[in-house]
């Protein structure tokens, strides 16, 4: 009895250890978790049981505080950190260095690595950018809300890429292909919209200082150092000068992706030499370290040194920026996002009217309409347009076996804004109203575009058969 229940307690934990890495694994999986995170956000945000305790959690001041007796000494880092900045200006630094590992990855072997790959996808984010700015500008131009118009910019990649998944074999590999390297490059534009347009004032000593460790770190990566402890403790250097240079300090995080080796420590000759030696010395690696004639069993310590070793050795044939985002992504995707989208979402909602986004005001604009119909309008537009621009004048190609109704339909996907579009919020306005609005706006028009492109992929792929 007691081997058949230790039997069925270690069978359930296989089974349990098997579906939740077949969840992990699906591409719409980290969609799913952040879409929960937003509705738990803001039942946290509006139930009276709750909302006093969400906010005051938020505010709660993090900041490290150390003070002599006599006051000498008196020193607070990070200055002004509370919980909602450690996530946003914190957590959400490995977010953005993990998107920086993909966007170079991309650049040197991926969809956007050669000039006929990447020129679609890159002009078709070009327009997705410029035109949901404009939709943006032409109902907030002159009002107080005018500085949010790259809220809109942005694509959400888990989303966008998670409903294409869903759909299975509706949407040609091709246009999943060309959506994804679209997504990549979007991701690049709202890096540099950031770091142009929605930093503080600049404290050029700080930024000086951090742009002088970059410089140190990429003459090691040009030496060939490979070893990540080199490349860690500068990192944390980079952010606490970006922090405090009034660049975002996400920012700091691409810029050490970019830095960081994509070649291996050991190359493919070395790997190929050393493996079959370790395996030999493993294999006879059988003795009697105790002296009491017999074998020791596995693992003995001469086998755990061989292990150790081989373990070494296949780690430091793969690059350290490939290691990284391999490491990083499952974190970023079902960790640090929801976390932010949990402290970001909880919007409270004090009447009804909030969700009427369809109006103008003198204090808030129509800050509503620019970042629905932005998201819904303008960025599906600036795509398919770009799009139809590139290939008609030849500097493209259509992607294999794509109609131009499809990619329209792919297209509406991309104005599923939703991560970036909220970090976007938070760094255009003050006021506290205008953020809240925008964030209504965004969950709203990311809804509106996902359920249009799902309708119309859906329509297209049935008339297509």
């Amino acid at each position: 009895m007691r081997l058949f229940s230790m039997y069925g307690w270690v069978h359930m934990r296989y089974a349990m250890n098997t579906r939740r890495r077949g969840f992990m694994e699906a591409p719409w999986a980290g969609g799913v978790v952040l879409l929960a995170c937003v509705v738990v956000a803001m039942l946290l945000a509006n139930l009276p049981v709750t909302a006093h305790y969400y906010h005051e959690f938020l505010n709660m001041d993090l900041s490290l505080s150390i003070r002599s007796k006599s006051g000498t000494i008196d020193w607070v880092f990070p200055e002004g950190m509370t919980v909602e900045k450690f996530i946003n200006d914190a957590l959400m630094v490995i977010f953005f260095f993990t998107v920086g590992l993909e966007i170079k990855r991309e650049l040197v072997c991926g969809h956007l690595s050669s000039v006929r790959k990447a020129v679609l996808p890159v002009l078709a984010a070009a327009g997705g950018m410029l035109m949901p700015a404009l939709v943006y500008a032409l109902f907030n131009h002159g009002t107080p809300a005018a500085n949010g118009w790259g809220i809109p910019t942005a694509t959400d990649i888990a989303f966008a890429v998670g409903i294409l998944s869903m759909l299975g074999d509706r949407v040609p590999i091709s246009l999943k292909v060309f959506l994804t390297a679209l997504a990549i490059a979007d991701d690049l534009g709202a890096i540099l919209v950031i770091a142009l347009f929605y930093g503080g004032q600049l404290q050029w000593g700080c930024l000086a200082a951090a742009l002088a460790v970059m410089a140190l770190v990429y003459a090691m990566n040009r030496m060939g150092e490979k070893r990540m402890i080199f490349y860690f403790v500068p990192a944390i250097v980079i952010w606490g000068l970006f922090y405090y240079s009034g660049v975002h300090s996400t920012l700091s995080g691409v810029a050490m992706a970019l830095l960081i080796p994509m070649d291996p420590r050991f190359g493919k000759e070395y790997f190929f030499h050393k493996m079959p030696l370790l395996e030999e010395h493993l294999l006879g690696a059988n003795a009697d370290l105790d002296g009491d004639g017999v074998e020791d069993d596995f693992p003995n310590e001469e086998h755990r040194y061989c292990l150790r070793q081989m373990k070494r050795l296949s780690s430091q044939s793969i690059g350290m920026s490939y290691r990284l985002e391999n490491v990083l992504t499952p974190y970023v995707t079902f960790l640090i996002m929801p976390i932010f989208a949990l402290a970001n979402a909880g919007v409270t909602i004090p009447s009804a009217e909030y969700f009427y986004i369809f109006r103008t005001t003198p204090a808030t604009g129509a800050v509503g309409m620019g970042v629905f119909f932005g998201l819904l309008a303008g960025k599906p537009l600036g795509i398919f347009l770009a799009s139809w621009i590139a290939v008609r004048s030849r500097l493209a190609v259509m992607p294999d076996g794509a109609s131009w109704r499809m990619l329209l339909a792919v297209a509406c996907l991309g104005g599923i804004g939703f991560t970036m579009s909220l970090f976007v919020d938070s760094l255009a306005f003050a006021d506290a109203d205008l953020i809240d609005r925008g964030k209504i706006a965004i969950l709203m028009g990311s809804f509106a575009a996902a359920v249009l492109g799902s309708v119309l992929i859906v329509a297209f792929a049935k008339k297509h058969v």
